[in-house]
């Protein structure tokens, strides 16, 4: 199950205090996301600079990226406090009305997960973003009548998987929106250098780039791969993490060259074998592996679609010449003339 891989890109308990003590605070120190990086900075600097509050930011993107990293550089770089909360734990609207009353002048309100905001509670949210207010109806029946309440001035940063489930109302309220993308192997190195210099660690150069290759795109594996390694390192050598020694580890947590791991494989081999290589809908593979199709989606595919193993087409998921060549299968020429064109017309826009 996902809980149990170490490769996934969704937190755990252990993760909590590692990521508190590796988390960047300014944006001088985050590494990747270029543009979104200098966007930010840019805007940060102009409220400043107005003495407003930076406008409501919206970041989205897998999980493991570092969205709640930049929240927290957004909150050090205006020299304000943040307060985080989860979407699914405001369960009334006055829940947020508490926290949004309780926040001090252009101060930052972090909702992780804000897709998932209940409907009454969200609507609570469209006057504070718009007008910093809070709108109440006092008394029932005919006697009814609209209360209005002023805030501060604050600043809301959402961070969701699912950007599409989020409402057109709350989206379109949202003055800055970032997608945030997977990383590659030279920032990725560079993360777990920074990281392996945090936590004492020493790593030759060859194992850092081994090390960032599997890690999926994803800061959070590289981190938490990067302590698992460590651990290997100090039972079975002298501590010091080498390329042997990261194989090795690698090899026994069963992750391969690519950073695949078995629930990985098992996905693409439903696909491939009992599939016949697709189109296969996402329930239907979701049943066929026993996972859930929300974490195929969100979790598993950004990965494979990034590595050119599976296309999405109106159909259906479907593996393509890449994946089967990792796996070592032959296709007739038909079939890669077939997976060919459907590549062609996904790499197109056409799917």
């Amino acid at each position: 199950m996902e809980e149990n891989r170490f490769i996934t890109s969704t937190k755990n308990l252990t993760d909590s205090e590692v990521e508190n003590t590796l988390r960047p605070t300014k944006l001088d120190d985050y590494v990747g996301q270029k543009k979104i990086v200098e966007n930010i900075r840019i805007y940060i600097e102009a409220a400043k600079k107005r003495k407003e509050a930076l406008d409501h930011v919206l970041l989205y993107g897998p999980p493991g990226l570092g969205k709640t990293t930049l929240a927290h550089i957004i909150a050090n770089e205006l020299g304000s406090q943040i307060k985080i909360v989860s979407g699914p734990t405001i369960e009334h609207a006055a829940d947020l009305a508490a926290i949004l009353t309780n926040l001090n002048t252009n101060d930052v309100l972090f909702i992780d997960e804000i897709h998932r905001l209940n409907r009454s509670v969200e609507e609570i949210l469209y006057p504070a973003m718009e007008d910093y207010a809070l709108d109440f109806i006092v008394g029932k029946g005919p006697s009814a009548r609209n209360m209005r309440l002023k805030i501060q001035p604050f600043t809301l940063v959402g961070a969701t998987t699912r950007a599409g489930n989020l409402t057109s109302p709350l989206r379109d309220r949202f003055g800055v929106i970032s997608r945030l993308e997977l990383y590659n192997v030279e920032e990725l190195s560079t993360i777990i250098n920074r990281s392996a210099n945090i936590l004492g660690v020493e790593l030759d150069s060859k194992a850092t780039i081994e090390l960032a290759k599997r890690s999926r795109g994803t800061p959070r594996i590289a981190n938490r791969l990067l302590k698992r390694v460590r651990d290997y390192a100090e039972v079975k050598g002298n501590g010091k993490i080498t390329l042997e020694l990261t194989n090795s580890a690698l090899k026994l947590m069963d992750i391969d060259d690519l950073g695949l791991d078995y629930v990985d494989r098992r996905i693409l081999d439903a696909i491939i074998n009992k599939f016949n290589g697709g189109p296969v809908g996402l329930d239907t593979l979701a049943a066929a592996t026993g996972e859930e199709s929300v974490t195929i989606e969100d979790v598993y595919e950004p990965y494979l679609l990034q590595l050119g193993f599976i296309a999405r087409t109106p159909r259906g998921r479907v593996a393509l010449p890449l994946c089967y060549k990792h796996f070592g299968i032959k296709l007739s020429d038909e079939k890669l003339k077939e997976l060919k064109n459907i590549e062609k017309g996904n790499n197109n826009g056409l799917n």
